[in-house]
């Protein structure tokens, strides 16, 4: 069989899955690439800050959300998620992230599509979709950032 060689948003991601065998929470070792010109500018991945205890060592902070639509779900709140440490990474470093492109895991979570979104980022590329990834989709729409979802399906997660 022939060799395919990957094009950029494949060989962006599966530098996000390197990336992601560095995370600290096994609810969701995600990771995240931010790029632009073909370049890597800087990575993150799901972690807890600088000084304190990851759920690998001490377990997770657990806390329910309830959506307007009544639904339930479970989220670890003791980590920072992988763009939020990719975006704290490119100010730490002073890089300018706007125009850039984010490979991550799966869909943003609304605080952090937010963030996107501020920072400038204006194509996120996700593997799959996130169950709590509507209002994220939203923001992205209204504010112009180009969503691209490789895979449709719903990345699973243990306690959603």
């Amino acid at each position: 069989m022939a060799y395919k060689r990957p094009n950029w948003d494949e060989y962006f991601m599966e530098i996000m899955e390197a990336v992601a065998k560095r995370a600290t929470c096994d609810r969701g070792r995600s990771g995240c690439v931010i790029a632009k010109n073909k370049q890597i500018l800087v990575t993150g991945y799901v972690g807890s800050p600088l000084g304190l205890p990851h759920c690998d060592e001490v377990g997770h902070q657990m806390k329910s959300v309830t959506h307007e639509d009544g639904n339930i779900t479970q989220h670890c709140v003791r980590t920072t998620h992988a763009e939020q440490n990719a975006i704290c990474q490119a100010a730490k470093i002073g890089v300018s992230i706007e125009g850039a492109t984010m490979y991550s895991r799966m869909t943003p979570c609304s605080v952090c599509a937010k963030m996107i979104i501020n920072a400038g980022i204006n194509r996120v590329v996700c593997q799959k979709r996130y169950h709590a990834g509507m209002e994220s989709e939203e923001m992205f729409k209204k504010a112009g950032v180009e969503l691209v979802i490789l895979d449709e399906n719903i990345e699973p997660y243990k306690d959603q």
